[in-house]
Order: C-alpha cells, then sequence, then structure tokens
C-alpha cells in the first residue's frame, strides 16, 4: 500500500500546507516563506546497499519517489528521471580516500543541471494535467541561470526570467544564458545577487502580479533541492567500503545554501555522514553564526571569484534552522532560536578567501593533477582545513567527499592566470563566444522591475 503524499509547510509558518505540485509551482510560499516537508522520509541501510549497483537516473527515482509517492505515477517518473540525468556523473580520486565528485558534466557544465532539469521536467508533467501557463523569475549568481535557462528553453507553457548582477557573472556564465531567446529572457541588473534574489521575492509578494502566475526556480523552489539530494546517495554507495558502518565527511561550496540542504536533507534520509563542511567564501555570515549564535547580513555581500557564491544572505538557511528547530524569517530575523549545539555537532564551516582559493587551485593541480575552479577549490580548502583542524579525523581510509560544482572551462582567465592552462571546452561551451547576446539592462529599483513585467508579459 502506498503512503499518503507528503505535505509541506512554510518556515514562517503562516500558511496551510501544501501538496509537493502546489509548492512546486508556487514556489515561495504566499507567507514569503520557503517550502519544506512536514516529515521527512527515511532511506533504510538495505536500500542504500542497492544504490551501489544501480545507475543514477534509478537512484534518483527511488529518492524522489520518497517524496512525490502517490502524487505521479511511477511510470511517469521513471521516465523524467531517466529524460533528466543522461550525462556521466565522475567521482575523481585525489589521493587516500578523499575524492572530488564532479558534478561539471551535464548540458551546462554546472551542478545546477542536476535540479534545474529534473524540476522543469516535473513543471511541464503538471502544466499539461492543469493546461495552464507560468512565468519562472529567478535570481542568479552565476550558474543558475544557464542551467534553468537551458532546461527550460522551449518549452510553450513557460516563460523564463533570469536577473544576474551586471559586474559579477562570466562572460560564458552569461552568454550561457543571454544566448538562447525564445521563451527566455535576460534582465542585467546594476546591483548585486542578493538584489537580484530580493527584486524576484518582492514580486512574489506582490499581489498585483498574482495573474502573472509566477514560479521560482532558484533554491527557494523545493523542486529543486529534492533532485539535490540524489548525488550524496550516488557518491556515498559508489565510494563506501562498508555501506552503512562507514561514515563519509562531505564538504560543500556554499553560496545561497541550496546545495548543502540537499546534503542535509540526505543526512536526515540516512546518509551515513559523519561531518558536513559547509565551505563559503569571504561572505561569512553562516560561520560566524555558527561560532556565535548570533546571525547578521552581509550587506553589501562581497565579491569574489567563486562568484555564484557572492551571497550576503542565504535564502536556504531559513530551512537550515528549521531542519534543526528554529524559525528565520525571509530577511534573516530569527524568531526562535535553532538547536545550535546540535548544529555545530553535525556542521563545521569555514570561510575561504581568493588568496586561499587560487592557492588550492594551484597545489592541487601541481600535486595531484586535479583541476579545480574557484567554487570547488572553497569546498576542498574548507575539507583541508577540518582535517587539519581535527587530526584525529585526517586518517588515510576516512572517505571524504568534496564537491566540484562548475566546469574549469567556465573560469578560464582565473585558471590561466593560477596554471598557465587553458581548460578543454565542455561541449555545452564549444562556439559559445561567437554566439549573439539578446539581453534587457534595468537599475536596483522594484517599481522598474514590475514595470517591465507588466509591460512584457501583461498581454500574455
Amino acid at each position: 500500500m502506498k503512503n499518503s503524499p507528503l505535505l509541506f509547510y512554510s518556515t514562517n509558518l503562516q500558511t496551510q500546507p501544501v501538496s509537493f505540485s502546489q509548492a512546486l509551482m508556487k514556489g515561495l510560499a504566499p507567507d514569503g516563506g520557503l517550502f519544506m516537508p512536514k516529515t521527512i522520509p527515511i532511506l533504510s541501510i538495505k536500500e542504500i546497499k542497492q544504490f551501489s549497483s544501480m545507475e543514477y537516473h534509478e537512484i534518483a527515482f527511488v529518492v524522489t519517489q520518497k517524496f512525490l509517492n502517490g502524487e505521479i505515477s511511477d511510470d511517469v517518473l521513471k521516465g523524467i528521471v531517466k529524460d533528466a540525468y543522461d550525462y556521466p556523473v565522475p567521482l575523481e580520486r585525489v589521493y587516500e580516500n578523499k575524492f572530488i565528485l564532479r558534478l561539471d558534466q551535464g548540458p551546462t557544465a554546472s551542478f545546477k543541471d542536476f535540479a534545474a532539469r529534473m524540476m522543469g521536467r516535473l513543471m511541464q508533467h503538471y502544466l499539461k494535467i492543469s493546461n495552464k501557463n507560468l512565468l519562472i523569475l529567478t535570481a542568479t549568481s552565476g550558474d543558475t541561470g544557464s542551467a534553468i535557462a537551458n532546461s527550460f528553453y522551449g518549452l510553450d507553457a513557460i516563460q523564463v526570467a533570469v536577473l544576474f548582477p551586471e559586474k559579477e557573472v562570466t562572460t560564458r556564465q552569461r552568454k550561457q544564458m543571454t544566448t538562447l531567446g525564445k521563451n527566455v529572457t535576460t534582465i542585467s541588473v546594476d546591483g548585486k545577487f542578493d538584489d537580484c534574489q530580493h527584486l524576484v521575492k518582492q514580486a512574489f509578494s506582490d499581489p498585483e502580479l498574482d495573474f502573472l502566475n509566477l514560479s521560482s526556480a532558484n533554491s527557494i523552489n523545493i523542486g529543486r533541492l529534492i533532485p539535490q539530494i540524489v548525488y550524496y546517495f550516488y557518491a556515498y554507495s559508489r565510494l563506501a567500503k562498508d555501506i552503512g558502518n562507514e561514515k563519509t565527511i562531505v564538504s560543500v561550496p556554499s553560496g545561497n545554501f541550496g546545495d548543502m540542504m540537499g546534503g542535509l536533507l540526505a543526512m536526515k534520509m540516512g546518509l551515513p555522514v559523519k561531518k558536513f563542511v559547509i565551505a563559503v567564501n569571504s561572505n561569512d555570515e553562516f560561520p560566524k553564526y555558527l561560532q556565535t549564535g548570533i546571525y547578521n547580513k552581509i550587506v553589501p555581500s562581497l565579491n569574489c571569484i567563486s562568484s555564484a557564491m557572492n551571497v550576503g544572505h542565504p535564502s536556504n538557511l531559513a530551512r537550515v534552522v528549521a531542519l534543526f528547530g528554529g524559525i528565520m524569517d525571509e530577511k534573516g530575523n530569527i524568531h526562535r532560536q535553532a538547536d545550535i549545539n546540535l548544529m555545530r555537532k553535525q556542521i563545521f564551516s569555514v570561510s575561504i578567501d581568493d588568496v586561499q582559493t587560487k592557492q588550492i587551485i594551484f597545489d592541487t593541480w601541481n600535486k595531484y593533477s586535479v583541476l579545480l575552479e574557484p567554487h570547488g577549490s572553497v569546498a576542498w580548502a574548507g575539507l583541508q582545513h577540518y582535517l587539519e583542524k581535527f587530526p584525529e579525523e585526517n586518517l588515510p581510509s576516512q572517505l571524504c567527499i568534496s564537491l566540484e560544482t562548475a566546469h574549469p572551462a567556465k573560469f578560464p582567465e582565473h585558471i590561466f592566470e593560477i596554471t598557465g592552462i587553458n581548460p578543454a571546452l565542455p561541449p555545452s561551451l564549444e562556439g559559445i563566444e561567437s554566439k549573439t547576446e539578446f539581453f534587457d539592462s534595468l537599475s536596483n529599483d522594484y517599481t522598474s522591475f514590475k514595470t517591465y513585467l507588466l509591460n512584457k508579459y501583461n498581454s500574455r
């Protein structure tokens, strides 16, 4: 007998729980909070052991079916995940039992592909059933925009508007989303990523825009988080020699905290994790919060070469706080403190500046012939900090998994400056420099943004 479908509540606790399809389509809860599952399904050790002989898309089916059970047929879900995950997910050994999980082999060479492709296909499924249209509003600090734009490109029932900070994305990151056209609109904002994100959140909370049927494809959407749980189970099942008894240390480069939240949900589902290393760049609001219990946003966020992590107030921190029993609103105000001691027991967080980021890229390439990009470098540096601080954990047999979230070829100037080599282009980036760009420019002003949306989409 199938279980009843899961319900999803708002982290602000001021709205009624909804189904997965409702949470997926709405993106942001009406009260401004983020949707979270009321109960977190558990995977048994027997199920996790079975993952070791399964393809990635088969693992994705098992994990996502735990959340969508009763809302979508098994046959449809199997078709969705098989279509979404048709590319390799390499695990690269660096030394001893320390590995890089390379999430950079998808259509846009970014870990965002894992969430965006799955979410786009789920949305398309539900839209066909309801015969409705959506306008996806999303803010990007780098890779989200290109992954969302490519995943939703050409879908008849969905329009996409991507906001990006004018001066904080690389040329290749920008061109992956500004050269598409059709149903994809890109908007350059004279501001920071946090400003773009704030404009999107204001639009979601504006009743005068309800008729546009807005939805989000940022990691504020629960449809982005659930697919990101999968690769943690995939990596562990491939690498652990004694599944269940062996615990891993996982290092995650973190900006808006969607990736880390997927990992924390995996741990709550039963993934044997000894510690999560949450590595941030110079935007160190979370390490300070973990240390002191006092949260202060960084405004404006600091510009680092790990551009997708230039976030001064991670939206998904509200979910992290909720997972540990607290309440944080969308502005970063804590209304009920989380169990900070439990958080410290399960999470280690460290800030890695640009100097360290570059040094780790140089050292890892020269010592191990492993090429990292800035975000993966932050994660690898964070892992090294943890192992140095806790030498009792720094054993040859200790399984450690560090996430590489973008392809080095997306950052050619930095990689060449640091290592003297030009990383080979993945297929998704070939010929992109010669493509024509189409994007609009706006000031960092909500009135201007709202007027833009009304003028462009009012007749849709």
